[in-house]
């Protein structure tokens, strides 16, 4: 059994909501998740994050009946999805001036048969709680996250870098896009959270930990009022999922 908690907000800087996601329902027999986070000229970067959302879902329920035989295969569908995403987020900035140079993160993730499988391109994230620790499953297509690898700065120092917002990837902008796939258990009393970095600009690893852990109902508007208190500079996207 699964509880799910989901928000989204225009956070306390921005006009419009750029971020988009989709939450299965706890009694869904597929129990899929995706999450957003649009950049570009007016009202493009919430085209493209919709448009990419929404293309990965439908492809995944179209084809997941019929792709579910193994963990390559689904891993194969969630990669295939993003695929697909990219080329209509591209074809679409291609063929419509307004829309020109939109993308959007994308964070996919389908729990199967006590699995985790996700698929990601930017900086949004998918962390995973298991009793006393938090672990950031996905690595963040950013350039902050390459001055981290190289060791040029710390992650302390990442938090609060000028440059912490410039993607190295991001679906729509170019024709074709490598997604990362991943696979991990999902076990009783495991919880994953997916969230924009409006969120995770707002609020450290250990912030999200134990405001998760104390509280059992509302989490995901906990999260966002928090992080809105902490200056609210993004919008601010989260799905909170507990396996009880």
């Amino acid at each position: 059994m699964m509880q799910i908690y989901t928000k989204t907000d225009i956070g306390r800087v921005r006009k419009i909501n750029e971020d988009y996601m989709y939450a299965s329902s706890a009694e869904d027999k597929l129990k899929l998740f995706i999450i957003a986070d649009g950049m570009g000229g007016y009202n493009a970067g919430e085209v493209a994050s919709k448009l990419a959302t929404e293309t990965a879902r439908e492809y995944i329920q179209k084809n997941f009946e019929k792709r579910k035989s193994s963990k390559e295969e689904i891993e194969n569908l969630i990669k295939d999805a993003i695929i697909y995403a990219n080329s209509e987020v591209y074809n679409k900035s291609e063929t419509n001036k307004e829309f020109s140079g939109m993308g959007t993160t994308i964070d996919i993730c389908l729990i199967y048969n006590s699995k985790l499988y996700i698929g990601h391109v930017g900086d949004s994230r998918v962390y995973r709680i298991r009793k006393d620790f938090i672990r950031k499953i996905t690595r963040d297509d950013s350039y902050v996250q390459t001055l981290i690898e190289d060791g040029t700065i710390t992650k302390e120092q990442a938090f609060n870098h000028p440059r912490k917002n410039m993607i190295t990837k991001a679906i729509g902008c170019d024709k074709t896009i490598e997604p990362t796939v991943y696979t991990k258990t999902f076990i009783k009393n495991d919880i994953i959270i997916l969230t924009s970095d409006g969120l995770t600009n707002m609020l450290k690893d250990k912030e999200i930990f134990d405001l998760v852990k104390a509280n059992n109902e509302n989490i995901a508007d906990i999260l966002v009022d928090t992080a809105n208190k902490n200056g609210g500079n993004d919008n601010i996207t989260v799905i909170v999922v507990k396996n009880i």
